[in-house]
């Protein structure tokens, strides 16, 4: 008489489940492996994800703003103050021009404001807290009176004055008037940070080693403030681009440049809110607060670069 095959168990749902998750958590795993460790622990944090997609998509926007603008931002043989139409989508502006088309351009100059101001007031603070923080002494006084200085002064009604009284008007005059005001925060942070880091032991064993200062600096003390170097450009870069449309807005900026602020202050001017072009007024508030948000977002993960405890898994 022969004897029953033993019963071979079945996976049960929660199991067939649990494995799969496994696979598709290895899989992202190996995904991210072929990553660099930096992005990986960005890319994990979700709200820094989120800040990412939404920063590529303005990214991607500002490359392409010539073939995403249906017609010339500044061309205004269209009719006026229309409001949302087929051929227009946010409506025209009181002088006939395509508030979409501005819409979009507009993406280009706020990221060339936030990037170009943001790496100029990084460079100078990391400069001046580099040399205040390592050198000591007098250097560290003098330098520091400076700082205090760049602090204790008002920024915004500096920015406003240097931008209405200079003879000249453009793009590169209010970044210049940005990054001379926006300097002093990240230097004082970093002079702290440097302070703490040229007493560390193995600073000592490099200059014991025969390192000049200059290597030191650029080969143990810079890469150990990756993280802070960071922060301050994305904090500056955010504080460029608010800057740059608060001026616009109050028509200190260049008339000839389409931004989001010079939107703003057109549709101030031409008394959107009255003639009910809310399109024309939200728009461009809209896409200034979601850029701002989604640098806001991305120190998210920045702060976990330096903080293994904020490091998310999923």
């Amino acid at each position: 008489m022969s004897t029953p095959a033993p019963a071979v168990p079945t996976p049960s749902r929660n199991t067939q489940t649990a494995v799969e998750q496994g696979h598709r958590s290895g899989m992202r795993g190996r995904l991210l492996g072929r990553q660099p460790g930096w992005f990986a622990i960005l890319w994990r944090n979700r709200k820094c994800r989120i800040g990412l997609l939404i920063l590529a998509g303005f990214v991607l926007v500002a490359l392409f703003a010539p073939v995403l603008a249906p017609y010339d931002p500044r061309s205004n043989d269209f009719p006026t103050s229309l409001g949302p139409t087929g051929d227009h989508w946010l409506g025209t502006t009181v002088q006939g021009e395509d508030v979409f088309s501005q819409l979009v351009v507009g993406a280009r100059t706020s990221l060339i404001v936030g990037l170009a101001a943001g790496l100029l007031s990084t460079l100078v603070g990391l400069v001046i807290g580099l040399t205040a923080g390592y050198a000591g002494g007098w250097v560290d006084e003098i330098l520091s009176f400076l700082i205090n200085l760049g602090l204790v002064v008002p920024a915004l009604p500096l920015m406003v004055t240097l931008a209405a009284y200079s003879p000249v008007r453009g793009l590169w005059l209010i970044i210049f008037v940005i990054s001379v005001t926006g300097w002093a925060y990240g230097a004082r942070i970093k002079r702290s940070q440097i302070i703490t880091l040229r007493t560390r032991d193995y600073i000592t064993a490099a200059r014991f080693a025969g390192d000049g200062t200059a290597r030191i600096i650029a080969r143990e003390i810079v890469p150990n403030m990756t993280s802070l170097i960071v922060v301050g450009f994305m904090g500056a870069a955010l504080a460029a681009i608010g800057g740059e449309a608060g001026l616009a807005f109050l028509g200190l900026g260049d008339p000839l440049t389409v931004s989001w602020g010079t939107m703003l202050n057109q549709a101030s001017l031409g008394g959107a809110m009255i003639t009910g072009q809310w399109a024309w007024l939200i728009a461009p508030g809209l896409t200034l607060a979601l850029l701002i948000t989604s640098f806001t977002l991305i120190n998210f993960g920045i702060d976990a670069l330096s903080n293994p405890h904020l490091r998310e898994d999923g």
